[in-house]
C-alpha cells in the first residue's frame, strides 16, 4: 500500500511549468525576425541579377507583420502544444503560416495598395515556413534537456491498454504527456509500477490530483458503457481522454462525429483517396526529377573509385517485391566485395555473436563483405541508394514508403504485414529509417512500417524527407 499522499508524489515527479508556453511564442517572434534577416541577405546578395531591393520601409512593415503570425499559431493551439503528434504540429504550423500570408498578401494588394514585390513576400513565406519549426525543434530539445517540457497527466487503468499507455508516452517524451501515477481498483495492484510510475490506488483517489493535473486518461476499454459515462461524469478534470480498445487502426487522421448524440469516429484512409495518390507521384517527379539529374557527378565519382579499389560492375541490382507484389530490380551503387554471399556464410560460421546480430536485424556492425573506403562511406551516407531515384521516376518505388525488403528478409514477416505492404509502393526513405534504421530489429520494423501505411499523408512525408537530411547527416544507425 502507498502511504504518503499521492498528491505529494505528483509534486516531486512532475509539474507543468506555466512560462514554458511563452518561451515558445519568444522563440517563433525571434525565427521570424531572424528569417526577415535572411530574406535581407538573400535580396542584397542577388540585387544585382534580379529587382530584389527590400527598402528600409518594406523591413519595416514586414517586421510588423511577422509579430501576428504567433497568433495564428496560438489559434492552432501550438502553444505549447502538449499532446500533439509532431506531424500534426509540423501541419498546423504550415496552415497557419499559409494562411497568414494567403491574408496578408490580399490585404496589401487589395487594401494598402503598396505594390510590394511579390518576390520579397514569397522569400519572406519561404523562410518563415522553415526557420520556425527548426528553431522550436531546437528549443523542445532543450526544454527536454532541463525536464521543464511537458504536462503531469494520470493515467485510470493498470490494464494491458492502461501499460502500453504510460509506455507511449514515456518513450515518446515530444508529445509532452508526462503519467505521474495510475490508478486502479484493483487492490492487488497498489504499491506496483509500471516502467516507474506508481499505481497509487483506486479510481477514487483522482480527486487528490486535481490541484496539479487538468487531462486524465481513462484505458479502460471493458469496463462497460456505464462505468466508464460515471467516471466521465466524476472526475474532476478539464480535460478526460478515453482510450478505446481500437489496437490495430490507425491513429492519425481521426475526426470525431456527432451523430445526434452518438459519438462515431471517422478514420480518414488517405491512400485510397486518388487525389492524394496523384499528389504523391506529383511530389515524387518534382523532387526526385532534380535529384537524379544533380546526384549523376555522385554516380560517376563513387563509380570509379569501387572499380579502382574492386573491379567489377560498379552497381548492383537485386530483385524486390512492390506494390500489388509485383517484382523490380531495385538498383544502388555497389558497396560490397564480389563473392559477398561467400564471406558471410563464413563469418558467421566461424563468429556466433555476428550470426545473432544478423538473425535479429539482418545486418552487421562489422560486416566483412562491405569494401573498405568508399563501400563504407556509402553506406554511412547512404548514398549507395541514390540510384533508386531511377526507380522513383518508373514509378516501381515512392520517394518515401516502406523500404522493399529482400525475399530472405520479408520470409521474416507474416503473410498480413506483407499484404498490408504490397497495399503501397516502397519508398526510398520511410519511418523506419529515419526512427531506427539499422538499429531497429524485426518487430520495430513492422511496427513502424504499419503505422506509416496506415496513418499516411502528405504532412508525414514532407516530415519524413525532412528527417532524413537530418539522420543522413548524422549517420545515425547505419552501417
Amino acid at each position: 500500500m502507498i502511504d504518503m499522499n499521492t498528491s505529494q508524489i505528483a509534486l516531486r515527479l512532475f509539474y507543468e511549468r506555466k512560462w514554458v508556453k511563452w518561451v515558445k511564442v519568444s522563440i517563433d517572434i525571434l525565427s521570424l525576425q531572424i528569417a526577415l534577416v535572411f530574406v535581407w541577405m538573400v535580396c542584397s546578395y542577388f540585387s544585382d541579377w534580379f529587382q530584389l531591393e527590400l527598402s528600409a520601409q518594406t523591413y519595416w512593415d514586414l517586421s510588423i507583420a511577422l509579430l501576428l503570425i504567433p497568433l495564428t499559431y496560438w489559434l492552432m493551439k501550438l502553444y505549447p502544444g502538449y499532446g500533439l503528434a509532431t506531424v500534426e504540429r509540423f501541419r498546423r504550423r504550415v496552415r497557419a503560416t499559409f494562411i497568414f500570408f494567403v491574408g496578408f498578401i490580399s490585404w496589401d494588394f487589395l487594401v494598402n495598395c503598396s505594390g510590394r514585390s511579390m518576390a520579397i513576400i514569397l522569400l519572406t513565406f519561404m523562410f518563415a515556413l522553415i526557420l520556425p519549426p527548426i528553431f522550436q525543434y531546437l528549443g523542445r530539445r532543450l526544454l527536454l534537456y532541463f525536464d521543464c517540457w511537458g504536462m503531469p497527466v494520470i493515467i485510470l487503468g493498470a490494464g494491458k491498454t492502461g501499460e502500453q499507455l504510460v509506455r507511449n508516452l514515456i518513450s515518446d517524451k515530444n508529445l509532452g504527456l508526462r503519467p505521474i501515477a495510475v490508478l486502479d481498483d484493483d487492490e492487488s495492484r497498489w504499491g506496483e509500477s509500471i516502467v516507474d510510475v506508481p499505481i497509487v490506488g483506486g479510481f477514487s483517489k483522482a480527486s487528490e490530483f486535481n490541484t496539479t493535473v487538468t487531462c486524465a486518461f481513462l484505458a479502460i476499454p471493458g469496463a462497460g458503457r456505464c462505468r466508464i459515462a460515471e467516471l466521465v461524469r466524476n472526475l474532476p478534470f478539464s480535460s478526460v481522454v478515453i482510450i478505446p480498445d481500437l489496437s490495430g487502426i490507425q491513429s492519425l487522421w481521426v475526426e470525431v462525429r456527432d451523430l445526434d448524440g452518438v459519438v462515431g469516429l471517422e478514420l480518414k484512409k488517405k491512400l485510397l483517396q486518388r487525389s492524394n495518390w496523384y499528389f504523391k507521384r506529383f511530389m515524387d517527379y518534382f523532387i526526385g526529377l532534380p535529384l537524379f539529374i544533380l546526384s549523376i557527378p555522385v554516380y560517376v565519382l563513387a563509380a570509379l573509385w569501387i572499380v579502382i579499389v574492386s573491379p567489377g560492375n560498379p552497381f548492383y541490382c537485386q530483385v524486390r517485391e512492390g506494390v500489388n507484389g509485383i517484382k523490380f530490380k531495385v538498383w544502388k551503387l555497389r558497396t560490397m566485395y564480389p563473392q559477398a554471399d561467400k564471406l558471410l556464410n563464413e563469418y558467421l560460421e566461424s563468429n556466433p555473436a555476428a550470426k545473432t546480430e544478423w538473425n535479429t536485424y539482418f545486418k552487421l556492425k562489422n560486416d566483412p563483405r562491405i569494401i573498405r573506403g568508399i563501400g563504407s562511406i556509402l553506406r554511412k551516407t547512404s548514398l549507395d541508394e541514390l540510384p533508386q531515384l531511377w526507380n522513383v521516376l518508373k514509378g516501381e518505388m515512392s520517394l518515401v514508403g516502406p523500404r522493399p525488403f529482400p525475399h530472405y528478409h520479408l520470409e521474416r514477416f507474416d503473410e498480413d504485414f506483407r499484404c498490408l505492404r504490397r497495399s503501397v509502393l516502397p519508398g526510398m526513405t520511410g519511418l523506419w529509417q529515419v526512427s531506427a534504421r539499422s538499429d531497429g530489429d524485426l518487430q520495430v520494423q513492422e511496427s513502424l512500417d504499419t503505422y506509416y501505411i496506415r496513418n499516411w499523408s502528405i504532412w508525414l512525408d514532407v516530415y519524413l524527407l525532412g528527417r532524413t537530411f537530418a539522420v543522413v547527416l548524422s549517420g545515425k544507425g547505419a552501417y
